[in-house]
């Protein structure tokens, strides 16, 4: 996945209530325009984007399209995001190391 366009996607408001309304679970376009108060091509445009990021799946169920998040997109903007953390903390960790052996030494 390219995390990159999975913020992108996310840095749109609309995108990002429609991202938000699925949290709740599977809707169809015609209920998140009902939602959204947006015009059904506008919100299937955005669904699109949103698709594309790997962040929301589509299958069909009759005439409609059913919409929800993408576990494995999540999954993988997820890691992402912790990977910032996780060297964050590695960070920490190495000048809390040195502070401490930089004590050691001026004692």
């Amino acid at each position: 996945m390219d995390d990159i366009y999975a913020f992108e996607a996310l840095g749109d408001p609309t995108r990002r209530k429609l991202f938000e309304q699925l949290r709740f679970g599977p809707c169809s376009v015609n209920e998140l325009v009902n939602k959204m108060n947006v015009s059904q091509p506008a919100v299937s445009q955005h669904l699109r984007a949103l698709k594309e990021a790997h962040l929301v799946q589509v299958r069909k169920h009759r005439q409609q399209r059913i919409y929800s998040l993408d576990p494995a997109g999540l999954v993988e903007l997820r890691a992402y995001v912790e990977s910032f953390w996780n060297a964050t903390l590695e960070a920490y960790q190495d000048a809390a190391e040195k502070s401490a052996e930089e004590e050691i030494a001026n004692e």
